[in-house]
């Protein structure tokens, strides 16, 4: 008798403890390419950082990092195509239990992108589309304040309040924000510009949470095999630049946002779509249209400025805006082919064999509002 309790002691002391403490789990990419992905989570006691994943839950390869943290980013290689990928995460005795993620495919990728998060609304019909990855028009918070207390840029608790309201998605599906005012707001805006900054300019707690590529609060993200390339910049009350209203990088010809844009987009794919969180039109006329011309080596730009679902045709671009919540005051583009007052998100599909790309403007009842096939640009 004896023995067996003593047996079942080391057994009970040699297995994983709290199997299901760790709870925040989200992934994101901080390469340029689909070829790694990063798994991010919080723990409750910090520790090092360790990842098991593979192709079957029974054979699991490790990645570890030893850095001491309760917040962490394990980057870990992706080689496999049309294929399930089965992985945990470890902080000393903390564990996750066993979640997945889709490999990329090799016939049809899937896309969302939401905007507008502030209400926390049912993602049921966007979970159904299965999407590959996903991607935010920003607004992703609240704002940071009213959770952290005033002037905290780099407390991450609104964003960990996000991934907690949808821990299915996040940790299945990479996800690729891009900044809204929302997202850096430290201070109460009030009714006139106070004499401290109200905005967080460099996204502190933002970049802090996501592991993104290049500076973060712009980014650059490469599909090969679909020839698409998607583009994160940083757009959102630009008529407050210049006064402790400021919330987003400058954007004037010799900004650094600029001048990486034009660069960039010199030589586009057969799909480059550009996401920012300004209103289209707005960004169409600054700098005398230069911005426009750049938009027009791409074929679309999604914003989640406003409170609606709209797809409008400027100059052969085709610009949308959508919002999770898209029941508010309306602010049609000059050029709207589709406007309504619903909340939304976009689902894009590319084919890998024609090349085409199929945006649907989607319903969270998963009505299908709006849809439109592009060919891939030709190559010169």
């Amino acid at each position: 008798m004896k023995y067996i309790l003593c047996l079942l002691c080391a057994l009970y002391t040699s297995a994983p403890i709290d199997a299901a403490e760790i709870q925040h789990i989200w992934l994101t990419h901080r390469s340029q390419q689909p070829d790694r992905i990063v798994v991010n989570w919080s723990s409750t006691l910090p520790g090092n950082s360790i990842v098991h994943f593979g192709l079957a839950p029974d054979a699991l390869k490790t990645v570890k990092t030893e850095e001491n943290t309760s917040l962490h980013h394990v980057e870990i290689p992706l080689t496999a195509r049309d294929a399930l990928y089965y992985y945990r995460v470890q902080t000393g005795k903390q564990y996750s239990n066993i979640a997945t993620f889709k490999a990329y495919p090799t016939g049809s990728l899937r896309i969302a992108i939401v905007a507008d998060w502030q209400s926390r609304p049912d993602l049921s019909s966007l979970l159904k589309d299965d999407v590959h990855l996903l991607l935010s028009a920003g607004d992703n918070i609240s704002n940071l304040w009213q959770t952290c207390g005033p002037g905290k840029p780099d407390c991450i608790q609104p964003y960990l309040e996000l991934i907690g309201a949808y821990p299915e998605l996040f940790r299945s599906t990479p996800f690729m924000p891009v900044l809204g005012n929302h997202d850096r707001e430290v201070y109460p805006r009030g009714k006139k510009p106070p004499e401290h900054a109200v905005y967080d300019v460099d996204a502190t707690a933002f970049r802090r949470f996501f592991e993104l590529p290049d500076q973060e609060w712009i980014w650059k993200f490469d599909i090969p095999d679909f020839d698409i390339r998607f583009v994160g910049l940083d757009f959102n009350h630009i008529s407050d630049l210049g006064t402790t209203w400021q919330t987003c990088h400058p954007l004037d010809r010799n900004s650094e946002q600029y001048r990486w844009y034009e660069s960039i987009t010199q030589h586009p794919p057969g799909h480059l779509v550009t996401l920012y969180n300004e209103r289209n039109a707005t960004m169409r006329n600054q700098l005398q249209g230069d911005w426009q011309r750049l938009f027009q080596r791409g074929t679309l730009c999604v914003t989640g400025f406003g409170y609606f679902a709209e797809r409008a045709e400027a100059d052969g671009v085709t610009y949308y805006n959508t919002s999770l919540s898209g029941t508010g005051t309306q602010y049609p583009d000059p050029h709207s082919k589709f406007l309504a007052g619903k909340d939304s998100y976009l689902l894009l599909t590319c084919d890998r064999n024609s090349g085409a790309l199929t945006v649907e403007l989607k319903s969270l009842k998963n009505e299908v509002l709006d849809r439109q096939q592009f060919s891939p640009r030709s190559k010169k």
